[in-house]
């Protein structure tokens, strides 16, 4: 008898368990839906040609029920894309699944995506629902897709093909129907020339590709960027944001922004810390820029830093306006910034106006 009561108070506690964690995951996946709202379009802050012309791609491809590869550098976006198509699609009301590739250990994948039985290695106590079934019905997104290992990318295209895989150490049959978005920040050909990533699995997922600019490529956006992103930020922290003089404005259009959209947000969030309400200078911002580091990091990718971006770019225009700085034929004129700022450029890199013409000629 004693046994007996034990089995069924085991089973009484566990079916409680689940239950519980069953409400629980229920709770989370509705606050999860929730937060999807944030993906609308109004809150994609862009004016350049190029960014528009992406998301009016974005939103056709939205309604339609196919993988998707985004492309593009870090900080660019391609996760905030990634959920905005959900958002826009017919799966918005089931889970967003991100997997974010290069964090998860090579010996986890298989577990990690697929899920495993009750007992089938040391440490698995209880079975695993891997993301592919949590995204059952909803959207799984592959972030980096290059550092899924080869023999998962076969695994991965068998499921996009079937629809069904089994979970490890089990050989029950499970049906998923989810949509695939991969994202990577490498060059997809580059990446099936080295190896990384296979040539099936790629023209499988370039059903729909879409590029996302680096900022420096669409640098009409940075005011915009700037404005949403020094009030949408200053509300979250509750601090009065700073306001930004055109010198500085002027700054942040030179320069060649590594991070992207990332870096940009970080560094304006740092000016609400640390300039609540006040005005923000040409200085202001230099000091937060740390020039001998983004030095190192773009001479190692072959990028020019801002310093050398500007001096560049103040000697070729008072060359060609024969030094000449400000009135309807100055240099001031031709880069598009107030004579003052051109000035101040001109004394801090020691530039000789007259010395360039001179070379020239």
């Amino acid at each position: 008898m004693s046994k007996q009561v034990a089995i069924a108070v085991d089973n009484l506690v566990a079916y409680k368990r689940l239950k519980d964690e069953k409400q629980h995951l229920e709770i989370e996946k509705q606050f999860l839906i929730g937060t999807l709202d944030e993906y609308a379009p109004e809150n994609f802050y862009h004016v350049s040609p190029e960014m528009s012309e992406i998301m009016d791609l974005v939103k056709r491809v939205a309604t339609i029920d196919a993988p998707v590869l985004i492309t593009g550098e870090t900080g660019t976006g391609k996760d905030y894309l990634a959920r905005y198509i959900h958002h826009a699609s017919s799966r918005k009301k089931h889970m967003f699944i991100k997997v974010n590739c290069p964090a998860i250990p090579s010996t986890l994948f298989e577990s990690e995506l697929f899920g495993h039985a009750k007992g089938v290695f040391t440490g698995a106590n209880s079975q695993r629902i891997g993301r592919f079934e949590m995204g059952d019905k909803g959207t799984v997104f592959l972030d980096e897709i290059g550092e899924l290992p080869a023999g998962l990318q076969a695994k991965l295209l068998q499921v996009l093909q079937e629809r069904r895989f089994e979970r490890v150490g089990d050989n029950q049959p499970i049906d998923v129907n989810f949509r695939l978005i991969a994202a990577t920040n490498r060059d997809p050909e580059k990446s099936i020339q080295e190896g990384k990533l296979r040539k099936d699995l790629y023209y499988r997922l370039n059903i729909i590709r879409i590029h996302v600019p680096a900022l420096r490529e669409r640098k009409k956006d940075i005011p915009l960027l700037i404005e949403q992103i020094n009030k949408s930020e200053a509300e979250q922290i509750r601090q009065q944001p700073p306001t930004y003089s055109q010198s500085a404005l002027d700054l942040f259009a030179t320069y060649h922004w590594p991070g992207n959209v990332r870096e940009l947000k970080n560094l304006v969030k740092r000016m609400i810390i640390l300039k609540p309400n006040e005005r923000i200078y040409i200085d202001d911002i230099e000091k937060i820029i740390d020039l001998e580091k983004q030095s190192s990091k773009a001479s190692d990718a072959n990028v020019l830093t801002l310093a050398e971006t500007e001096r560049r770019s103040i000697e070729q225009a008072l060359l060609k306006c024969r030094g000449v700085i400000g009135g309807t034929n100055g240099a001031a004129r031709l880069l598009g910034v107030p004579r003052s700022t051109l000035q101040y450029r001109i004394k801090k890199y020691n530039i000789k106006p007259k010395k360039i013409v001179t070379l020239e000629d």
